[in-house]
């Protein structure tokens, strides 16, 4: 089972110019490539395969005077950006399909500058969490962070959010083991209330966890 842990970041003046770069950098290759399957399909030829994509808008690119400022940013963040525009892609096949459940996802579309969140996805190739509890983000360096609560096992995967406050986050995904219920004899309803968490059909009372309450403290 995944799970996500947001973390508060903090990066200094210089960190943040390296963050827009990078922000920039897979906002543009995520527009060349979808702007070559747009234009693919538009004129009815085959669906360009990422392979093709990776080695047109990344690694050529890098050598072009056009796109030469590629070459400044870690490369995991140009190669995710395409695998997230696959992602995108497979979840809008998926829904039109009837294979994805829940509501329509639309198709791709191109990002903004001016878009109220900005992010970047790194694996671990390209980040690592250090003993003196910050975390280094390949061609950034160490961004200090509030770790509000330990990761229960090492992330697979990370995240970095600007949002429209201009604030940075850090979203981990950690993969673990589910929690496996003991099983029992007898059967007991659940009912969810706001004075207490849950009322058990014994008349059993379960507090709340209170975590807002506890953070804001």
């Amino acid at each position: 089972m995944q799970l996500r842990y947001n973390y508060r970041a903090y990066p200094d003046a210089a960190q943040r110019r390296a963050l827009a770069q990078a922000f920039g950098c897979a906002r543009v290759v995520w527009n060349d490539c979808l702007r070559d399957r747009k234009e693919a399909h538009a004129a009815g030829l085959p669906y360009v395969k990422s392979a093709d994509l990776s080695r047109l808008r990344i690694t050529q690119a890098k050598r072009t005077e056009k796109r030469a400022w590629l070459a400044d940013v870690s490369a995991v963040v140009l190669q995710q950006s395409l695998r997230d525009l696959d992602t995108a892609y497979k979840n809008f096949f998926d829904s039109i399909n009837g294979k994805r459940q829940g509501r329509k996802v639309g198709p791709p579309r191109y990002k903004s500058k001016k878009d109220t969140r900005q992010s970047i996805r790194l694996n671990t190739n390209a980040f690592c969490l250090q003993e003196n509890g910050t975390v280094y983000v390949a061609k950034v360096g160490n961004l200090k962070v509030k770790w509000s609560r330990r990761l229960p096992a090492v992330p697979t995967s990370l995240t970095v959010t600007k949002d429209s406050c201009g604030r940075y986050f850090l979203s981990f995904v950690v993969d673990t083991e589910p929690d496996i219920l003991p099983g029992l004899e007898t059967e007991s309803g659940i009912d969810l209330g706001l004075s207490a968490f849950a009322v058990l059909s014994d008349g059993r009372k379960i507090d709340s966890p209170r975590f807002l309450r506890r953070a804001e403290k």
